[in-house]
């Protein structure tokens, strides 16, 4: 991970829990955690409330010095739920995602601390990575999976197929096959 990227995460790990926001790094940066390096250009975060907390999030955004990428960013995020800044000095995107499922407040509890500095940023665990980007469903976030599947062999596979199976009902996809797909031969 650049030393860019270690630098924003810790002050915005600091910054989200001055405010008392709970989150977690998901994506690309996660995936550098727990699987394969790889190229990314961004940090996307997870947050455990809804847009309810806007201004909460809009004072942190403003203390990071982030520009916001949309004009009307109360609306946008009531829309899309997905606040995206960027850090202009580096050109780093930072995406923040609101939320307050179930599934994605049980996620930010079973999150791991790595530390950036001396900071220690909440990232998803592998089992949730796993889970959200077999959702997510893109090629690329198939191989990711598969390959985070690969670099941990002390995965947690019962609690990911239980997520899977509650998940799978209300997105409509086949999260269960497409994480069987993933997992090595049986020999």
């Amino acid at each position: 991970m650049f030393p860019m990227f270690q630098s924003l995460l810790a002050r915005l790990a600091l910054e989200l829990e001055a405010r008392g926001l709970p989150y977690m790094v998901i994506g690309g940066q996660a995936v550098l955690v727990h699987g394969e390096p790889r190229l990314t250009r961004d940090i996307d975060i997870t947050l455990g409330v809804t847009t309810d907390h806007i201004e909460t999030v809009l004072d942190a955004v403003n203390a990071l010095g982030l520009k916001l990428l949309v004009e009307s960013p109360q609306d946008f995020v009531r829309d899309t739920w997905v606040l995206p800044c960027e850090e202009t000095h580096t050109g780093i995107r930072v995406d923040i995602l609101f939320s307050f499922s179930q599934y994605e407040q049980q996620a930010i509890k079973r999150t791991v601390q790595i530390l950036m500095g001396t900071t220690a940023v909440c990232f998803t665990s592998a089992e949730d990575l796993i889970v959200q980007k077999i959702i997510a469903g893109r090629a690329r976030d198939l191989e990711d999976a598969r390959l985070v599947v690969l670099k941990n062999p002390l995965l947690d596979h019962e609690y990911a197929v239980r997520c899977l199976t509650e998940l799978e009902p209300e997105t409509g996809l086949p999260l269960l096959t497409r994480y069987a797909l993933l997992l090595p031969p049986m020999d």
